[in-house]
């Protein structure tokens, strides 16, 4: 197997094409590609017309804040918006298109996709808004939501320790649905915060094996954001 470290402009121009579904690790700022989203945002004109999933918007001009800031996301899948009041704007605006839902349900969808699941039932939301215009089933005399599976293009994932085989480890919650998102997509690229020699992860510590990971980049330098604890 190649060693996968590559240098983030070889890696985004191999794999990232305007109009993919992308799934974006992070949950607030832990585990967030940063420096892969930067590399984007500062391309609007050669990147645009992105599927994002993502548990949440990020802040405004942080993560994917920046590309829904410059247009190049016509449709973000996701849990919260709450602390991006420049994309709620643009959402009541009609110019790009949010489907919220269930932070549960959100991570189940990733999972199924990456497990070859296609859907699944869940009573999670039947009598509210949520569960408007969805397909329900009949089962054992109970009703319930046909949840559809997602699958991605790529997933742009951060994490902590990465080997030069691709092998991924987390610290704590910085995993959050990095590991699913990479399952369910054709591509992962992984952003690492420390590359480290080949078996120097512990096999029973690998997070993420890299037969899923199709390229590994340095994170660099945050920019617009204090470092996270």
């Amino acid at each position: 197997m190649p060693q996968p470290v590559k240098d983030i402009a070889e890696t985004v121009s191999a794999f990232i094409k305007s109009g993919q579904a992308l799934m974006v690790g992070g949950f607030g700022r832990g585990g967030v590609p940063f420096t892969v989203l930067d590399y984007i945002a500062d391309r609007p004109g050669q990147y645009k017309d992105f599927t994002l999933y993502k548990n949440d918007a990020n802040e405004p001009d942080l993560g994917i804040g920046r590309l829904l800031k410059n247009g190049q996301v016509k449709k973000l899948c996701t849990t919260h918006i709450g602390l991006n009041p420049a994309f709620i704007a643009q959402m009541n605006a009609g110019e790009v298109v949010c489907e919220l839902m269930p932070q549960g349900i959100f991570a189940e969808k990733i999972r199924a996709g990456g497990a070859g699941i296609p859907a699944f039932l869940s009573d999670i939301g039947l009598g509210t808004i949520y569960a408007d215009g969805k397909q329900k089933m009949m089962l054992d005399g109970k009703e319930y939501i046909l949840e559809r599976a997602f699958t991605g293009d790529v997933a742009l994932i951060c994490a902590d320790k990465v080997d030069t085989e691709g092998n991924c480890w987390w610290a704590g919650s910085n995993r959050n649905m990095c590991v699913v998102m990479a399952t369910a997509c054709k591509y992962a690229i992984v952003e690492a915060r420390e590359i480290v020699p080949a078996g120097e992860i512990a096999p029973e510590s690998v997070h993420l094996p890299g037969l899923f990971v199709s390229s590994v980049v340095r994170a660099g330098k945050r920019r617009r954001q204090q470092e996270a604890a």
